[in-house]
């Protein structure tokens, strides 16, 4: 037990200073990652916050439940959020007051559930706005709500929908991580085209312009996402063998 901790410990002290290195080195732009902070109407931010405080609090209450029945499953709750956070530190500027960048929601989505990742992947928000000046505070909600939110949904409804067709592990993983990057940006862009209508054919035409920019770097984006996230998995899977089957028997008790 003593030396599969070390090893959960030691991958995340790995993916911590893998995302150091990475934000020191990485070249810098004046574009803020996710929707920048003041970019939205005030309006659109506080609706946008009040539809994520509800699956916020809800994701609370499912990570005490685990921690509070599995607390041997904290370290592997924390390489979730540090794999998440790695992945969306790695930005490609996309349109104005935003950018392109892996999600990294899919893996803790299906480890844990979607409620879970709401409260993982908008920490991870919160401290890229507060330390990185990656987004912003006002618009948290919205950033959360896309990536924390409806990201991680479409993520754990692919990885059940796929495995409960017996289709394969690997298989189910990757479609789950690339969608759930992919749904991302959808809702950005339905975000985005909602505050800032198109003088001529209003939301839709907003909406069209705004999935087409971001599609053309997010497509091999959400791919090769997908495909770390499957490399990822066949580590824990080797490594942590024990924590995975206790996450399976406890999605099993949820669905009894």
């Amino acid at each position: 037990m003593a030396s599969k901790r070390s090893r959960v410990m030691s991958s995340t002290l790995l993916i911590t200073g893998l995302v150091m290195y990475l934000l020191v080195n990485e070249p810098q732009t004046a574009q803020a990652m996710h929707i920048m902070e003041g970019y939205l109407p005030m309006g659109w931010a506080i609706f946008w916050w009040a539809v994520f405080l509800p699956f916020f609090i809800l994701g609370l209450r499912s990570i005490q439940k685990i921690v509070k029945e599995h607390p041997e499953l904290k370290l592997l709750l924390g390489v979730a959020g540090a794999f998440a956070f790695v992945l969306s530190a790695l930005k490609i500027p996309s349109v104005t007051g935003s950018s392109s960048h892996p999600t990294g929601t899919g893996l803790g989505s299906v480890l844990f559930g979607p409620l879970a990742m709401s409260v993982l992947g908008s920490m991870v928000l919160f401290f890229q706005a507060l330390l990185l000046a990656h987004g912003g505070l006002t618009t948290l909600g919205a950033n959360a709500v896309s990536m924390a939110v409806v990201g991680p949904l479409v993520a754990y409804g692919v990885y059940r929908l796929i495995t409960g067709a017996r289709g394969g592990q690997r298989i189910a993983i990757f479609a789950a991580a690339s969608l759930a990057n992919l749904t991302t940006y959808v809702v950005t862009s339905l975000q985005l085209a909602l505050a800032f209508p198109a003088e001529t054919g209003g939301v839709l035409a907003s909406f069209a312009k705004f999935a087409g920019i971001f599609a053309i770097t997010q497509i091999p984006l959400a791919i090769s996402e997908g495909l770390l996230t499957v490399l990822v998995w066949n580590w824990l899977q080797s490594y942590n063998a024990k924590e995975l089957v206790q996450l399976r028997l406890l999605k099993r008790e949820e669905t009894m």
